[in-house]
């Protein structure tokens, strides 16, 4: 698997490109400072969610989520922002506001997914796992050093 089979990446990647497509023409366009850091933090979310995943550990991916979903709550900032300077009407902005909310959540809920999992990451050694038997095996030994003990 790749970053780009991620749908949280996918759906960053589209952000983006909507994030592009409303700032390059009007008065938005127009607006230098606004136009360029909202452009940064919207590459910024697929940026930090594609270098996390090749990183190859989860610890490390997890952090670099988290700069991802901060930089979410960035471009939302900044589109409210943009709302209100009237770079973008309301039928446009509420979309795109749903959308960061929608990617916030998948990168949350992801980033859980990562901290709840055995597996850490592709640069590591997969836990093995116990075969029915192996663990049947176990549970009979320690029940048999039980039995003898108790006795």
């Amino acid at each position: 698997m790749y970053f780009e089979d991620l749908e949280v990446w996918k759906s960053a990647r589209e952000l983006t490109n909507k994030i592009y497509g409303i700032t390059k023409d009007g008065t938005f366009s127009k607006d230098y400072g606004l136009r360029d850091q909202i452009r940064r933090a919207s590459v910024s979310i697929m940026s930090n969610i594609a270098e996390g995943y090749e990183r190859g550990g989860n610890q490390e991916f997890i952090q670099f989520l988290s700069i991802a979903k901060g930089s979410c709550g960035e471009v939302r900032c900044q589109l409210y922002l943009a709302g209100d300077q009237n770079y973008i009407d309301q039928n446009e902005l509420k979309p795109l506001i749903e959308q960061c909310k929608r990617i916030s959540i998948m990168i949350n809920n992801f980033m859980n997914h990562l901290k709840g999992s055995r597996y850490k990451g592709s640069k590591y050694k997969m836990p093995k796992r116990k075969s029915v038997k192996e663990t049947l095996d176990e549970i009979m030994n320690k029940m048999n050093t039980k039995k003898d003990s108790a006795v």
